[in-house]
Order: structure tokens, then C-alpha cells, then sequence
């Protein structure tokens, strides 16, 4: 599905200021939101702003969604729910929702908790991306579960206390301790289930992972975590940690991959040809007459891709020229009568080693 510009949601022109930014999704949110706006496309399109107003409103999100459109947040997996959005951008709607509808739909969408887990990923699959099935123990509503008002708040979660004081009445208001703020409780828990009338189960939870991932990020699935309390609001989310299995044969360093490719001497002195591993196959390699020990080829576009959905980090191979150990006579005799020649007496480089790592890196 094509995402719309996040421009034309909030209608608002590419050079718009933070105000005007931050007025148009006002306009947008206060339109939409869902207890003041009961037409069935209400809640995605208040979502949808408030995720373009999410981008848009931060300098840093707003440059790289300006450069590279929505493939700059596709590590972000799961969109905003409408927790997040009361939690991030409250503020904004100012005196608009201090009714009781708002509190109300606060107070029903109480969030479930939030699980983690770790998925192990070879090289080619952090190269190419992969969707992945895992068995997930989840919290969940349980069957059979009856559940009845709270009498000490009346089905509020609230308990409010009227004080008189020498300045005036006060209203102090604190959550329920009986039902913890969720204005029902539990007549009845079947077997196996807790008192927040949730069971474990397990479920089969599809995740997709995006080229490019790096070691520790988190990607997040939106309510695939516990539900909440009785049922009564939103799923938690699945946070996802990404753990890279080492290859055998590469090392990774951000986006670029490196591999020690040791020759003979005498394909150092004539030049070879040399299979070198990729990371989604194999590469063949030109090692040109008289390479020397610790020069570093690249292949571009073979390291890994950017998160961000644009180019290839490189492969860089570093030539070690193996040198034997143990020489039978005849082998001995040879290099005793060509050591003294011009040709294999050492030059001097015209470059050093830390001059050709910058130029390495520069190029």
C-alpha cells in the first residue's frame, strides 16, 4: 500500500513553519478525533496525522523524510497507536478534550504490557531482509472470565474525596485500589488464570525485518504484546532485539565487510585469480603481479545495506602474502641464487600504511 506524503495529510506546503505545522495537525486532530467524530475512517485519519505531525515536527525526521521520503522510517515497524498519541502530543489539544469523553477514552484504552524477545540473524539475512515466524507466549483475555462493576468507585476507576479547607473545598482524585482504575473486577477466574483474568498462550507471530539491521536495534509490533487488564484497552507491543550471528569467514564493521584473503608468494610475484566469499555468494578477484602483503582491494556495493533504504556499503579484502615455514633443499637453493637480485631486493613504499588507510577511507 502507498503511503500518503505527509505534506498533503496536513496540507501544509514543503517550506511550512513549526507553528504552521503544528497548527495544521491540530485543525486535523481536533476534526477527527474519535469522541467528537463517530465516522468510521475517523481513527486512521487521526492517526494518520499524527504520524505525519510525528516527522514533520521534528528537525532531524523532517530532513531525512525530505531526502529520502518514507524509506527513512523503515526501521520504525508498527505506526503510532492512539496511546502513543495521547502520550506524545496530549499538550496540543490544550482545554479542547477536558470533557469527560476524553478521559473516558484514556481510561479505556489502558495499554497491556510490553514483551521482548531476541531473534538471531545470519549475514544473509541482515543483507536481504527476512520475515520471520516465532512462537510467542502472550498474555491474553482469558475465556470464561466474569467480571462485575467495582461498587467502591461505581465503575469510574476513580475515587474522589471532597475536602474542606480554610482556603475552600478541595478534590483530591486517586485511582481505585480495588479494581487498580479499571472500574470492574473479576467475579469469577476459570483455572490458570491470574487475577487480571489473563492466561498465557502461544501464539505464531509473523515479524518483518528490514535490510541493513545492526546489533541491538529493537524493531517494534505493534499489539503483539500482553493484553491489557480484563481485556479492557489496547494490546502492549513486541519489542523485537536483533542479535547478528558472527560469520565464519567475514567481519562486519557498520555497513562495510572485510576478509583476509591470503595468497602464495608466488601468486603475489606473478598474479592470480581468487574466489573470495560475499555476503550472498562469491566474488572472483583479479590479484594483480607484484601485489604486496597488506594491500586492501574493494569491491563496491558489496558491503551491506543502509537502513535507510538507499546504497551499499563495500567489501574490503586485505592481501596476506603467506609466507612457508619449511623449504626442502631444492626450494632453498633457488631463493639463495635469486635473493641478491635487483628484483627482489625490498623497495620502499611511496605511500606508508596510515597514508593508504586514509586514502582507503576517503575514496
Amino acid at each position: 500500500m502507498i503511503k500518503k506524503d505527509y505534506y498533503e495529510i496536513l496540507g501544509i506546503s514543503r517550506d511550512a513553519s513549526t507553528d504552521e505545522i503544528k497548527k495544521a495537525y491540530r485543525k486535523l486532530a481536533l476534526k477527527y478525533h474519535p469522541d467528537k467524530n463517530k465516522e468510521k475512517q475517523a481513527e486512521e485519519k487521526f492517526k494518520e496525522a499524527a504520524e505525519a505531525y510525528d516527522i514533520l515536527s521534528n528537525p532531524e525526521k523532517k530532513k531525512r523524510y525530505d531526502k529520502f521520503g518514507h524509506s527513512s522510517s523503515q526501521g520504525d515497524s508498527g505506526g503510532m497507536n492512539m496511546e502513543d498519541i495521547f502520550t506524545n502530543f496530549g499538550d496540543i489539544f490544550g482545554d479542547a478534550f477536558s470533557f469527560s469523553g476524553f478521559s473516558n477514552y484514556k481510561k479505556k484504552n489502558i495499554k497491556g504490557s510490553d514483551l521482548r524477545i531476541k531473534v538471531k540473524l545470519t549475514l544473509n539475512e541482515i543483507l536481504k531482509g527476512i520475515e520471520k515466524k516465532m512462537k510467542v507466549q502472550r498474555m491474553k483475555m482469558a475465556k470464561g472470565v466474569e467480571l462485575i462493576f467495582c461498587k467502591n468507585c461505581n465503575g469510574t476507576g476513580q475515587i474522589t474525596r471532597v475536602t474542606n479547607t480554610i482556603l475552600g473545598i478541595m478534590h483530591t482524585t486517586t485511582t481505585c485500589s480495588i479494581c487498580g482504575g479499571l472500574g470492574k473486577k473479576s467475579e469469577r477466574l476459570p483455572k490458570g488464570v491470574n487475577n487480571q483474568g489473563l492466561k498465557k498462550k502461544e501464539e505464531l507471530v509473523s515479524i518483518t525485518i528490514p535490510p541493513g539491521v545492526t546489533e541491538g536495534i529493537q524493531l517494534k509490533i505493534s499489539g503483539k504484546g500482553n493484553d491489557a487488564p480484563f481485556g479492557n484497552g489496547i494490546p502492549g507491543d513486541l519489542i523485537v532485539v536483533i542479535e547478528e550471528i558472527p560469520h565464519e569467514k567475514l567481519k562486519r564493521e557498520g555497513k562495510n565487510l572485510h576478509y583476509d584473503l591470503y595468497i602464495s608468494f608466488p601468486d603475489a610475484v606473478l598474479g592470480a585469480y581468487e574466489e573470495v566469499p560475499t555476503g550472498d555468494g562469491k566474488a572472483r578477484l583479479k590479484i594483480d603481479a607484484g601485489t604486496q602483503s597488506g594491500k586492501t582491494l574493494r569491491l563496491k556495493g558489496k558491503g551491506l545495506p543502509f537502513l535507510e533504504g538507499y546504497g551499499r556499503g563495500d567489501l574490503l579484502i586485505h592481501i596476506i602474502v603467506w609466507t612457508p615455514k619449511n623449504l626442502n633443499e631444492e626450494q632453498k637453493k633457488m631463493f639463495q641464487q635469486i635473493k641478491n637480485e635487483e628484483n627482489f631486493i625490498p623497495q620502499k613504499s611511496e605511500k606508508s600504511f596510515f597514508e593508504k588507510v586514509r586514502e582507503m577511507f576517503s575514496s
